[in-house]
């Protein structure tokens, strides 16, 4: 069983950029799904961006063309630019080994990290 760790969250103002970092270990064999999800302050835990064999991406809606999704087995990260006060939450890194629901629906991942925060203020 992996193990993810993430880092680099923290509060910037409207407009500005983060950039999550997830470290990945303990995972072997290749075609893993790699994720970021977030939760915000009452709300259900999304999706925001998903990677399949280092170039296959997929993104939510609210972030195209604002976020970006990068890496391999090893390390995830979120290039986040022109943040919004909405894109504050707890954001989770996830894998998982296979795909039926949907990359970006949290279902099919089994491995989840513990969590970064990241709040925008208007």
């Amino acid at each position: 069983q992996g193990q993810l760790v993430e880092s680099g969250g923290g509060s910037v103002q409207a407009g500005g950029s983060l950039r999550l970092t997830c470290k990945a270990s303990g995972f072997t064999g290749g075609g893993y799904w790699m994720a970021w999800f977030r939760q915000g302050p009452g709300k259900e835990r999304e999706g925001v961006a998903a990677l399949y064999n280092k170039f296959t991406t997929r993104y939510a809606d609210s972030v195209q063309g604002r976020f970006t999704i990068s890496g391999d087995r090893t390390t995830l990260y979120l290039q986040m630019d022109n943040l919004k006060p909405e894109d504050t939450g707890m954001y989770y890194c996830a894998a998982s080994r296979g795909m039926s629901d949907g990359p970006l629906l949290p279902g099919d991942y089994v491995i989840w990290g513990q969590g970064t925060q990241v709040t925008v203020s208007s």
